[in-house]
């Protein structure tokens, strides 16, 4: 890719940026939120036509008019948020839209060429499953497995390790090592700079639209790719302490909590934990281990089958987002665009979610738009979110200024209790810093955080006490001043707490 200029309105994307990857390596894309990266590579798949610049491909210059040009060439991309038919299965999606003889392969072969590549990536899901009873990070390795699939030589990857374990993650990164090995040449575009120096060959920095550095990574370290991202120093070891200790009184207690899952199945198995006022208790897991329906049943989007949920002594009605709001409860979801907001509605809009039936938002059976306004204003100059103004569509914003709108959100309602489901899955390191903070000051606060992470670093950085969830259950708790990594990654794959 050479001098790629792609313009939005207002705002120049990409700024003449160059950019190669070539067969044979891993090249690792850094760069913040809204520095251009996922525009550089929609512009390479064919999703954006550039303004300016040129794209060869093994050498030969090509001109991609739509997502299926760059396909039939050999070019897929697993986004961050993810393009699957969610009424679909797992089969059924790899082969949509595939007008090769693949596409009439049946039901069975296409189920069984699914658990084929599956296994050969190490990556197990359900072949028959529909998209919606997966989970997030079971929908991210259908994404994996389609692109292989398809035959793409370039495959880039979003994020790919935010739902892994330490193990997993050490065996996708030995996956992409051999399919680079094997002549692809794999994109990686990730905010774990550990993993950058890992699995990468070359680096390429985006800042501002702009590209400030391509090297190799032998010439990196992790605090001069941060000083690149951002501009200036940056502190990325953060310290364990707490300036001022949890408090004595129990906010959120749940006992022996049980519920059903999307596909019927039992999801919770029995949950019994306690979180006190100033404490981040963190709950780690690998992704479709009950996690997003614990996080779901505390705050009211889904229904318990036994148990017990009480905030402040008093019992909370599963199933009832009403009652767990105002009992306190806030709740920044997972999937922050499809979950956390209305991506159509308006920053001001999406601002009052929660608020809009109670005054000073409505009047009667009126809303006070110019109060609703004045509200977005307010939570845009506090949270730092970049966008033009109140009226923008959510949709229209980065990653990490969807998420500083939602937690901005919930922070306005005072709460007693946050729940935090992955709250810095596909941020880069300056979002990440700056979610931290904002969790952070809400335990300096006297706010009870539940913080449902992947992310082990993420986990020791900011918990006082961490959980692990295995198929549904609660297999361990660890004091996280004194857990490692290994530790916790260890009962995340089904190890037993000695």
């Amino acid at each position: 890719m050479v001098g790629i200029t792609k313009q939005f309105p207002g705002v120049v994307a990409n700024d003449a940026v160059s950019f190669e990857a070539a067969a044979g390596e891993v090249h690792a894309l850094l760069g913040e939120n809204g520095a251009g990266k996922t525009t550089l590579m929609n512009v390479l798949t064919g999703l954006y036509r550039p303004e300016a610049g040129e794209i060869e491909l093994y050498g030969e210059r090509v001109h991609f008019q739509a997502p299926r040009d760059a396909l039939a060439a050999g070019i897929g991309m697993v986004h961050q948020h993810f393009r699957l038919v969610e009424t679909l299965t797992v089969a059924e999606n790899l082969q949509l839209g595939w007008k090769t003889p693949r596409y009439w392969l049946g039901r069975r072969a296409g189920m069984r060429q699914v658990r084929e590549i599956a296994e050969a990536l190490s990556m197990p899901v359900d072949a028959g499953a529909r998209i919606w009873q997966l989970s997030v990070g079971e929908q991210q390795r259908v994404e994996i497995i389609k692109a292989v699939f398809r035959g793409s030589r370039v495959l880039i990857l979003d994020e790919p390790t935010a739902v892994l374990t330490p193990q997993e993650a050490a065996q996708l990164f030995t996956t992409l090592r051999a399919m680079a090995s094997d002549g692809h040449a794999v994109i990686v575009i990730t905010h774990k700079l550990h993993e950058v120096m890992a699995v990468a060959d070359r680096i390429t920095v985006l800042r501002g639209g702009k590209s400030v550095a391509t090297l190799e990574v032998s010439e990196a370290t992790p605090r001069s790719l941060a000083a690149l991202m951002v501009g200036h120093e940056m502190e990325i070891e953060r310290r364990r302490g707490r300036e001022s200790p949890p408090g004595d009184e129990v906010v959120l207690a749940v006992e022996g909590l049980s519920a059903h899952g999307d596909r019927g199945g039992e999801a919770l198995r029995g949950v019994s934990l306690q979180l006190r006022s100033g404490e981040i208790l963190a709950v780690a897991g690998v992704a479709g281990n009950g996690q997003r329906e614990l996080a779901e049943t505390i705050s009211g989007m889904r229904s318990a089958s036994a148990g017990t949920i009480r905030v402040g002594g008093r019992a909370l009605r599963p199933g009832d987002p009403r009652a767990a709001i105002s009992a306190g409860v806030a709740h920044v979801p997972e999937d922050r665009l499809g979950t956390g907001l209305a991506p159509s509605l308006s920053i001001a809009r999406n601002a009052v979610l929660k608020t809009y039936r109670a005054s000073p938002i409505s009047w009667g059976p009126f809303l006070a738009l110019k109060r609703m306004a004045d509200v977005a204003r307010a939570l845009i100059q506090r949270y730092d979110v970049k966008a033009p103004g109140p009226e923008t569509p959510a949709r229209n914003l980065s990653g990490g200024n969807l998420q500083k709108l939602v937690l901005g959100r919930e922070f306005g309602g005072e709460p007693r209790v946050l729940v935090a489901a992955q709250p810095t899955r596909g941020l880069d390191v300056g979002a990440i810093e700056t979610v931290h903070s904002y969790l952070r000051d809400a335990a300096a606060n006297g706010v009870a955080v539940l913080l449902i992470s992947e992310d082990l670093e993420e986990i020791l950085a900011l918990a006082d006490r961490v959980v692990v969830m295995y198929e549904g259950a609660i297999v361990g708790e660890l004091d996280a001043s004194d857990a490692t990594v290994e530790e916790i990654g260890y009962l995340m794959a089904g190890g037993v707490s000695e």
